[in-house]
């Protein structure tokens, strides 16, 4: 695993999420914009996070950091997708 493989999958995995927040407010108008639009903040705030631990490494073994930083990056997002998914379906009830 090299830094800009990591660079790539945090940029791809966050894109991702934020796509599919505005996939959902695109075939949906106005159903819970500002809950999406706090999710895709958080997501926003979790790239930049991701980034900044990315270009800033920890001394020691780099290959633990960027695990870490993989294993961070996969939780968080899979947090955002449950929020999502809770957003989407108060979204769909009303």
């Amino acid at each position: 695993m090299n830094l800009r493989d990591i660079k790539k999958d945090i940029e791809y995995v966050v894109g991702a999420f934020v796509d599919d927040c505005a996939l959902f407010l695109t075939v949906n108008p106005g159903k819970n914009a500002d809950e999406i639009a706090d999710l895709v903040d958080k997501a926003v705030d979790l790239y930049n996070d991701l980034r900044d631990k990315v270009n800033a490494p920890a001394e020691g073994n780099k290959k633990a950091h960027y695990n870490a930083i993989r294993k961070e990056m996969l939780e968080k997002t899979d947090a955002l997708y449950d929020e999502l998914s809770q957003a989407v379906k108060k979204g769909l009830d009303k």
